[in-house]
């Protein structure tokens, strides 16, 4: 098969295509297949040219991270839950996340998620017997673990029409912890649901487009319901 991926040496150069074939059983996943034009010292594309390791993240190869996380033919995925049989295609398109800066070539810098969630005091600090009680009233657990197995790995970012850098719109991963730092935390419940209504409440257009790439099958729209009653 053909494999293109974008390509970018470091932040402020060009981005490029390179073609590469491999021969890779099926049931390969994308990560495994990066993994194997990145196996010889000497690596050359499709037409004999030598050059360089294609560069990526990757920690647990268990979708578990959400390092890996790339555009593959047009879906933003996760590589190591992406596996060749399912692309349906014998050419291979591998870009890096569009809506977050190049380091180089895979590798895109998401620390505005962290500093967002950081900047609006977005986690749960200290949690009382109090909290407990109330949350186990409300009957919230499950919801709450299902929002809190989020990745940060900026899927739902990357397909969301609304985020377009972070700037002021923080996205659905943010929406999320939103809601699980004001169910958990009484003390601090006012002020994460204005920072929630300033920074996804007032710009979500619902295409729930985050909920398609979720690796973590996040139901995103229960967090927003909560939220916004």
């Amino acid at each position: 098969m053909k494999v293109k991926v974008l390509r970018q040496v470091t932040p402020f150069s060009e981005s490029y295509w390179e073609t590469f074939d491999a021969d890779v059983p099926p049931e390969t996943s994308v990560a495994a297949l990066i993994d194997h034009i990145n196996y010889n010292d000497d690596i050359v594309d499709e037409t004999g040219k030598p050059t360089t390791r294609i560069g990526w993240e990757c920690s647990c190869l268990q979708g578990i991270c959400g390092s890996c996380a790339m555009v593959i033919n047009g879906i933003p995925s996760l590589a190591c839950e992406t596996f060749v049989k399912d692309l349906g295609s014998d050419t291979i398109t591998i870009q890096p996340l569009q809506k977050f800066p190049v380091i180089h070539d895979l590798v895109v810098d998401r620390s505005k998620i962290f500093e967002n969630l950081k900047k609006t005091s977005v986690f749960i600090g200290e949690y009382t017997p109090s909290d407990k009680k109330a949350s186990k009233k409300a009957g919230e657990f499950e919801h709450q673990y299902a929002a809190s197995k989020c990745l940060k790995c900026g899927l739902c970012l990357e397909v969301c029409p609304n985020y377009t850098g972070g700037e002021n719109f923080f996205g659905a991963l943010f929406a999320n912890d939103c809601y699980v730092v004001a169910a958990r935390n009484a003390q601090k419940a006012p002020q994460i649901k204005k920072e929630y209504a300033k920074h996804f409440g007032s710009g979500c257009s619902k295409s729930l487009s985050c909920m398609d790439v979720c690796p973590m099958k996040i139901p995103t729209i229960a967090s927003m319901a909560k939220m916004n009653r």
